[in-house]
């Protein structure tokens, strides 16, 4: 560019050319030369290449400090940010492949400084910078963010107290999500085997830099995936641990991916991320902060010691209660059973009821049979003979009464009044039968007339005819022309015509005359259904 620039200024320096003499004038051939005019011409894409490459060349990776602006993110998965201070604004883009690589995805209103590179898009004329690299630019600004974040999912309500689950007593597997070469994880296992041995899964991850974040998230993630009492089975009980440090180096567990991760987990949850004084999101999502990582293993589970002796204790207190309780039980009985009487006493009064009954029961029963005796010879007094006989002597005549009355003149009246009506429902129906045929006879005979009426058979009696080719109708003489075979239909039949064209020879005295054919036509009558009468003279006859 810089080369182009000096070719510029040595062209724009340049005298004209002085014209030698001629015997024909300079100025009648060319034009006469103007300052300038010899300069270089540049397209459009040769000088917008020439702009990116004096910008990739002269600047080549640099680092912005400023606010960060507008943020869009395209379908495409590419990030589109301004960078800006009270001035000017610095258009950016990060791509979608580099998205992945940067510590601190940037959001509006941030103080950061992001390292790049400059370019330029020759198609809207337009430079830019490409972000590879995003850092918050001091601790304020990480406090600020943090605060941000907080405010943001405190919003969402992923710190309520009712979305946090309660801890198991005693978890048969623990899941530690931490590195694997440090001080933690030795702190962890040690305080578990002095309180009470349980089986650990250790998920080894980044705790520190931008590998950090995605990696904690995604063993959380892969925690909550695994199959209770498979192959690796899933643990009942995950702690999160990181040694304590700088804000700077305790970022990742401020990111938004891990504290959504730690709030989505089914399973209960431990935060024990720096030292007491030190507070991360992922604590406020955690179901229990712990201060420590070795203070997280003793919340995980109980002392083994103390819990067997607190289980002795529970144990004798359990003999205890229930050699009392039986001793109590006991001596109730025992005062109880003085109250109760003896056997014989309680059946003395029944014996005696039973004897004075048993002595009774011989009477009780002649007595009885006795009086049933004198009710049946009452009854069989009344059944004499004479009075059975005359009952059915009054039910014989009953029965005459009731038969004689069973005649079936009523039934023979009955059905012969059903025969009349039934006669004039039919005189009735035949009356309305005739009725409506006639109707429909008077409808018929009106329809026909407005049909002969309407029908073309009424012109054709006033002298028109119908001309038709096969089952095409001619109208024209062009048509009759081009036409085949003819049938003309009159009032009182139908005519047949057969056209036969032949070739015109052009006459030889006459040259300017037009060529002409001749037509043969040959009649044949089809159809004849009366004699047509002979018109008068000075009638118009038959064209044919």
């Amino acid at each position: 560019m810089l080369a182009a620039r000096s070719m510029l200024r040595a062209a724009s320096k340049q005298e004209p050319p002085v014209p030698q003499e001629s015997s024909t004038p300079m100025s009648d051939l060319f034009d006469d030369p103007q300052p300038g005019q010899n300069t270089p011409e540049f397209s459009v894409s040769e000088i917008s290449g020439e702009v990116k490459r004096t910008l990739e060349g002269t600047f080549g990776r640099i680092r912005v400090k400023g606010e960060v602006g507008r943020v869009f993110k395209a379908r495409s998965g590419h990030l589109y940010y301004d960078i800006k201070d009270d001035r000017s604004v610095l258009a950016c883009t990060t791509w979608k492949g580099q998205i992945s690589s940067l510590s601190v995805v940037p959001e509006e209103g941030l103080e950061v400084v992001v390292t790049g590179r400059l370019t330029a898009f020759g198609a809207q004329s337009k430079y830019n910078m490409n972000v590879d690299e995003v850092a918050v630019a001091g601790q304020g600004a990480l406090m600020a963010l943090l605060e941000k974040r907080k405010k943001q999912l405190e919003a969402e309500g992923l710190f309520a107290m009712e979305r946090k689950k309660p801890l198991p007593y005693l978890p048969q597997i623990i899941g530690v999500v931490t590195s694997p070469s440090g001080a933690v994880i030795r702190d962890i296992l040690h305080r578990l085997r002095d309180r009470f041995p349980r089986k650990v899964l250790v998920w080894p991850v980044a705790v520190q830099g931008q590998n950090c974040a995605p990696e904690v998230a995604r063993a959380i993630e892969g925690f909550n995936r695994l199959t209770p009492g498979g192959a690796l089975p899933r643990p009942d009980l995950i702690i999160v641990a990181r040694g304590g440090g700088a804000i700077e180096d305790l970022w990742g567990f401020n990111e938004e991916i891990v504290a959504r991760a730690a709030a989505a987990s089914e399973i209960p949850l431990i935060s024990a991320v720096g030292h007491e004084t030190d507070t991360t999101l992922i604590d406020f999502v955690s179901d229990l902060r712990a201060p420590t990582p070795t203070a997280a293993a003793e919340h995980a589970v109980p002392v083994r010691l103390e819990l067997m002796a607190w289980s002795e204790a529970q144990g004798a207190r359990l003999t205890r209660g229930v050699s009392q309780a039986v001793q109590q039980r006991r001596q109730r009985l025992n005062d109880l059973s003085r109250a109760i009487p003896r056997p014989e006493t309680l059946l003395e009064t029944p014996r005696q009821r039973l004897d004075r009954v048993s002595e009774t029961l011989p009477r009780a029963l002649m007595a009885g049979v006795q009086k049933r005796q004198v009710t049946l010879s009452r009854a069989a007094a009344a059944l004499r003979p004479a009075t059975l006989r005359q009952l059915v002597s009054s039910r014989q005549d009953r029965l005459r009464n009731l038969s004689s009355r069973l005649s079936p003149r009523p039934l023979d009246q009955e059905v012969d009044r059903q025969k009349e009506q039934l006669s004039r429902l039919g005189i009735r129906l035949k009356s309305a039968q005739d009725l409506r045929l006639e109707r429909m006879q008077r409808s018929l005979a009106t329809a026909g007339r407005q049909l002969e009426i309407l029908s073309y058979k009424a012109t054709l009696d006033r002298g028109y005819a119908v001309v038709r080719s096969g089952a095409d109708l001619i109208t024209s003489s062009v048509e009759a022309q081009n036409a085949g075979p003819l049938t003309i239909e009159f009032a009182d039949g139908e005519f047949r015509l057969e056209n036969t064209e032949e070739a015109a020879t052009e006459a030889a005295s006459g040259p300017q005359q037009k060529s002409a054919s001749s037509k043969q036509v040959t009649s044949k009558p089809v159809k004849q259904t009366k004699a047509k009468p002979e018109k008068p003279d000075g009638e118009q006859g038959s064209l044919f």
